[in-house]
């Protein structure tokens, strides 16, 4: 290559330098980057399990356009915030936060980088760059009463709960509200755990409650541990937020399964395409991001109960907290024919008669 060759390359790369746009365009083909902030171990089984095999749906549907970055077992407080924070700084450039307990830690940080997206897992709180997005978990707990209610034969079941947040109320008072329907009789007791995720006392709760004459658990918390302990012990129960049938394979009756990867891709495609907003998504059966895991170990008119219960909620049929419904204390709370909306649904703090525990 000669002087003149040269120096006719090395302009034509000088000018390309100074086209205005031209090294954004470069840069417009690099990967979105999409972090995660999770609160157990990916390999929990169960609520965190289930939020990573989303973020592998996403990176498979994508491919190149985007890489992720997760960080996990990340607790609810402080610390949190400066995870969030580290992960926009090193380029993040929309952010899922997964728990409840990181709400006001995701508000902070997104006012410190509003060129960068958060989508809020559970939460109630939004600003222009923060969604919020959430299942409506209690859909699913309620066909678990319903099943509970037909097999249980002491007519006392067990629930071990995470921590008295009006998701998990929900939860409660819908499955007690699925055993009720069938059965009158049936009462629940529940020992709340303070925690999501934490084997030991999940599995001290599942085995208390079996001491106390419960003969179906199910659970609110991560992992497997109570399934474990009710197939040891030969008592039914179900599994919470992925299939957990692998764990008590003669004891599962079914599973509420989330599923978070349509909407991650949705939010993805979303920020790619520059349409993304700041938006609240609280999906059920009928939005394909609840779904039951297979029934099993249960009789076939149960199972058959089970699946109407299931097209009754999704098509509308059964809107699960239509009143008369009473507190503990025998209180009216919701008057005979009313349907609690979403805003009462989203800061109940009261349990339905037949609930045999107190919140705090």
């Amino acid at each position: 290559m000669d002087r003149r060759q040269f120096n006719q390359i090395l302009g034509a790369g000088l000018a390309s330098a100074a086209v205005p746009g031209l090294s954004g365009i470069a840069r417009a083909a690099d990967p979105l980057k999409v972090g995660f902030v999770y609160l157990g171990p990916v390999g929990d089984f169960g609520w965190t399990y289930q939020h990573d095999e989303a973020r592998k749906d996403a990176v498979k549907h994508f491919g190149d356009k985007i890489s992720t970055v997760f960080v996990e077992n990340v607790p609810e407080g402080p610390d949190s915030e400066h995870v969030i924070a580290d992960l926009a700084t090193k380029g993040s450039k929309l952010i899922f936060t997964t728990s409840f307990g990181y709400m006001n830690y995701t508000l902070k940080v997104a006012k410190d980088f509003p060129d960068v997206k958060f989508e809020h897992c559970t939460g109630y709180k939004r600003e222009k760059n923060v969604a919020t997005y959430n299942i409506r978990f209690y859909q699913g707990r309620y066909v678990q009463g319903v099943i509970a209610g037909k097999v249980t034969k002491s007519n006392t079941v067990g629930y071990i709960a995470s921590v008295p947040v009006p998701e998990v109320v929900q939860g409660m008072n819908a499955f007690l509200l699925g055993m009720r329907s069938v059965n009158p009789k049936a009462v629940l007791k529940f020992i709340m755990i303070n925690s999501w995720y934490d084997p030991g006392k999940e599995g001290d709760a599942a085995k208390a409650l079996i001491d106390q004459g419960c003969d179906v658990i199910t659970q609110h918390t991560d992992s497997p541990s109570p399934l474990q302990v009710a197939e040891s012990r030969g008592v039914k129960a179900f599994g919470e937020a992925t299939d957990m049938s692998k764990f008590a394979p003669k004891m599962q009756m079914s599973a509420i399964v989330n599923n978070w990867g349509g909407y991650y891709i949705k939010r993805i495609q979303a920020v790619l395409d520059g349409t993304w907003a700041s938006a609240d998504v609280w999906g059920g059966f009928d939005s394909g991001m609840l779904e039951m895991a297979k029934f099993a170990n249960m009789p076939d008119d149960v199972k058959a109960l089970a699946e109407t219960t299931v097209s009754d909620i999704k098509s509308g049929k059964n809107k699960i907290f239509v009143g008369p419904l009473t507190d503990q204390a025998g209180k009216l709370q919701v008057p005979a024919g009313t349907v609690m909306d979403d805003g009462a649904l989203s800061g109940l703090q009261w349990l339905v008669e037949g609930v045999q525990g107190k919140l705090s």
